[in-house]
């Protein structure tokens, strides 16, 4: 147990995430403004950071598409404030669109009650990741992709491990270069946004960099899965009066229609809204919209360019 704490601290004591800054030790004493204008100019700091992995960043997508396009999931993996985040990114795909709650997936270590308390020790077993994983029965289509700020907790490690012995897609996404976990992962993702305004609180500038990559993987999957239309939401699910009139909004917008026009369409449809668009782009009826979805795999462009009538 000593050696182990030991070594704990020796590599807390390494990581730029953990880093103290002394000029910043006299904050408490400052007026509230002035520590909300040093807190938001640090915060600036992140996208630039962000910006930086992208070509790291790109074929991680690329690559997590591709087993998505195969019938492959999305499955994060992380303690804390990175594991937070994981499942709340994953909770916005359903709604947003349309993903079965099954196919992106939000792992924290401790169970869902981990999400409001924290688990003792849940977050240095890797055996609990495998577990979790094992749960799901990850498998060679599946994508895991591992988060901690530190880029050493063991759950995270042990998730792309595991994940990576069982043939699926790995990504690590951490905040410290040359991170154990980025090792481990065949795309190693580091956002080195440095030293925290309050030593070692990682859900400052560490936990709204992850937010970011995290926004980015999951929406421009979707993007690349024909979730979208253009910038569109086509696949949102119309689960309250708010989706109700966006989805109504979006239609609008592809289509330019009249009122009455999206109204039959979406009454058509059930309010699906991809298909509501292909009804009156493609002047095909609720059935023939369908189908062509189908067919296209559910990529509304190539399901337009198969509704258009061949040229004479």
């Amino acid at each position: 147990m000593t050696s182990t704490y030991g070594e704990l601290r020796a590599q807390l004591a390494s990581l730029t995430t953990e880093a103290f800054r002394p000029e910043l030790a006299d904050i408490d004493r400052l007026p509230t403004l002035e520590i909300a204008r040093i807190m938001n100019g640090e915060d600036t700091s992140v996208p630039a950071a962000v910006a930086a992995q992208l070509p790291v960043i790109a074929p991680a997508i690329d690559a997590t598409a591709a087993r998505m396009a195969r019938g492959g999931r999305l499955v994060y993996a992380g303690a804390g404030t990175a594991g937070r985040l994981g499942v709340l990114d994953a909770s916005e795909c359903p709604p947003t669109f349309n993903t079965d709650p099954s196919v992106v997936v939000g792992l924290i270590a401790g169970g869902p009650s981990a999400m409001v308390k924290a688990v003792e020790g849940a977050e240095d077993s890797k055996e609990l990741a495998a577990a979790d994983l094992d749960a799901l029965r990850v498998g060679p289509d599946d994508t895991v992709i591992g988060i901690s700020a530190s880029g050493r907790t063991p759950y995270a490690i042990g998730a792309v491990e595991h994940a990576r012995s069982l043939g699926a897609l790995t990504i690590g996404l951490s905040c410290n270069a040359g991170s154990a976990l980025g090792a481990a992962a065949e795309h190693g993702i580091e956002v080195v946004t440095g030293p925290e305004l309050l030593t070692g609180s990682t859900r400052l500038k560490a936990g709204t960099a992850q937010k970011l990559v995290l926004n980015m993987i999951s929406t421009i999957t979707m993007i690349r899965l024909g979730k979208t239309y253009g910038n569109l939401m086509v696949d949102v699910r119309a689960s309250n009066d708010k989706l109700h009139a966006r989805s109504r909004r979006i239609v609008a917008l592809a289509t330019d229609a009249a009122d009455a026009e999206i109204e039959a369409a979406l009454a058509a449809t059930g309010g699906e809204v991809k298909d509501a668009i292909l009804m009156i782009l493609g002047k095909v009826d609720a059935g023939r919209a369908a189908t062509l979805l189908t067919a296209s795999r559910g990529h509304l462009r190539a399901a337009l360019t198969d509704a258009a009538p061949p040229s004479a």
